[in-house]
């Protein structure tokens, strides 16, 4: 069995801090992505023996950047989209392995003011052209900070949250556009009817400690790979950051 770990850290470097290695050691998973790294190469020394590690930054400090941790040495590494608008921000890494392509990616936020909704639609939709132009030579399996809570069950407040940033209705449409397309939401697979299980969690209003959450954070893989699925978890039990692990464990 392979385990796939996925983590917006929020600040690699604070997580550091806040106990990351002793989670990446207990879990011993076979590749961990990361995103919302937040720094430039050379700022962190991380020593994680066994690991390669790929890394892409954003071009602004301290801002958005992925990585990728992995025991299996990728056939290939792509870094981007290959598209100039959307690849200044490092917020998507592809690893090429035998059998899939694994995508780490950090979806842009669109914003409290929703400045940046119509920027993000122009991602979703290159993003997803991408994923399926890749899916045309082997499956994929993509994770990461989406962005968006699919559907009510996903957040603790739908209603008060319709219109904003996660939860509009174009980013929720965009996200029906990427099931429509033969591609499963992992844990809605598993646990179709499971509440109260979030991922992000704002750092106001002590939502966390009231569990008043969002899912937000995805394994996301191409049908192809449905019966290879054994689990996927989201280790709300794990500090940290504000967002928590998720994972994908598959044969």
């Amino acid at each position: 069995m392979k385990k796939f770990i996925s983590w917006n850290v929020n600040g690699i470097r604070a997580c550091r801090d806040k106990g990351f290695l002793d989670f990446f050691g207990e879990i011993d998973a076979d590749v961990f992505c990361l995103q919302e790294t937040k720094l430039q190469e050379g700022q962190i020394e991380l020593e994680l023996p066994g690991y390669h590690q790929y890394w892409n930054y954003a071009e602004k400090k301290g801002y958005s950047g992925t990585a990728i941790f992995t025991k299996e040495e990728p056939v290939s590494v792509t870094y981007g989209l290959g598209i100039e608008e959307h690849d200044h921000e490092g917020r998507v890494i592809t690893l090429e392995y035998p059998e899939y392509y694994l995508i780490t990616v950090y979806v842009p936020n669109s914003k409290e003011d929703l400045s940046r909704l119509e920027y993000r639609m122009r991602w979703e939709d290159d993003f997803l052209a991408y994923v399926k132009k890749l899916e045309k030579n082997k499956p994929v399996i993509y994770c990461g900070d989406l962005n968006v809570a699919h559907k009510e069950i996903d957040l603790k407040n739908p209603k008060t949250n319709h219109h904003n940033a996660g939860f509009t209705d174009e980013e929720r449409g965009r996200f029906d556009n990427v099931v429509a397309s033969g591609l499963i939401d992992t844990f809605r697979y598993f646990y179709p009817d499971m509440e109260q299980i979030y991922s992000w969690w704002s750092y106001r209003f002590k939502s966390r400690e009231k569990n008043a959450g969002w899912r937000i954070d995805y394994f996301v893989v191409s049908e192809a790979l449905k019966d290879r699925l054994v689990d996927a978890k989201i280790h709300t039990e794990v500090f940290g950051s504000d967002h928590c692990p998720v994972e994908l464990d598959i044969e």
